[in-house]
């Protein structure tokens, strides 16, 4: 039996060490390819300049309409969902009985919304802009995106609550608090670190999706300056890059891809940094 025991610790134990591998071994590979490929064609020109006429193929110019326009979109898209995913998350923990029928729902349908491609989001997004007569715009683009990490957002910070000790809650509401009083003032508090993270996290996953944004958003030369006008993101200007049949333009997609992967990898450092700050006001 012990034997037996040990074989199948040993095969369980080489599972976990091949999918370890496999993961980080994907990572390593996606950022040593981006890197070789992107850093020769990275220069200060194409961070801080537009694209030029005839950028796409192989002249002057930048992706700095790219990078603001995606920072622009992911946090109007983030806040959009953020004032949507807060409320009910709360409602679901402190208003609602946690075995109800409408809670269980709730947070089925928020698990089959993860999971729907985002592509199926930009299709919807369009059709909404074609029913309310409106025209890519960098506001089509920031609901779009906010319809497709709302669930992300709202499962996130879901589980965070449901791990706030139940005898918090209770002490709060023996002391006279009142069901709003407990959410601002002693759960809000206690979550604080996860909902920073799910939101950060969230912002990353909307910055970096291309099919949301290609009918609602679609693409410009421009600065972002108008919710009613088309907005550049990196996702897309990547996606254009690579597609063209000249050398020097794919580098600069690889480039652009580089960029974008730095912004993720900041936004995980922060989302990791804030989270460790708030983690010192909560009561374990």
């Amino acid at each position: 039996m012990i034997n037996k025991r040990k074989i199948e610790e040993n095969i369980f134990r080489c599972f976990m060490m091949a999918a370890t591998f496999v993961v980080v071994g994907t990572l390593a590979f996606i950022l040593v390819t981006i890197c070789i490929k992107g850093l020769p064609a990275l220069s200060l020109d194409m961070l801080i300049k537009t694209p030029k006429g005839g950028y796409y193929i192989g002249k002057e110019g930048g992706i700095l309409n790219a990078i603001l326009g995606s920072i622009v979109l992911g946090i109007g898209a983030t806040f959009l969902a953020l004032i949507i995913s807060l409320p009910l998350v709360f409602y679901l923990n402190l208003y609602v009985k946690k075995k109800s029928t409408f809670a269980l729902l709730v947070r089925f349908f928020l698990d089959v919304l993860w999971g729907i491609p985002s592509i199926v989001y930009g299709a919807f997004g369009f059709t909404l802009m074609v029913f309310l007569g409106l025209r890519a715009s960098l506001l089509a683009g920031i609901v779009t995106v906010a319809l497709l990490i709302i669930p992300i957002m709202s499962r996130s910070m879901d589980e965070v609550l449901k791990l706030i000790p139940f005898e918090l809650k209770e002490a709060s509401f023996a002391l006279g608090s009142t069901r709003l009083e407990t959410a601002v003032k002693v759960i809000f508090r206690q979550a604080l670190p996860g909902i920073v993270t799910a939101t950060l996290i969230a912002f990353g996953r909307g910055i970096g999706d291309a099919a949301a944004v290609l009918f609602t958003a679609s693409f410009t030369d421009s600065l972002p300056y108008s919710l009613f006008k088309p907005v550049a993101t990196l996702p897309l200007a990547i996606f254009f890059q690579l597609g063209t049949p000249f050398p020097e333009v794919q580098e600069r997609g690889y480039a652009s891809a580089l960029v974008l992967t730095g912004i993720i990898f900041l936004i995980s450092i922060f989302a990791r940094i804030l989270s460790k700050k708030f983690s010192k006001r909560v009561i374990k």
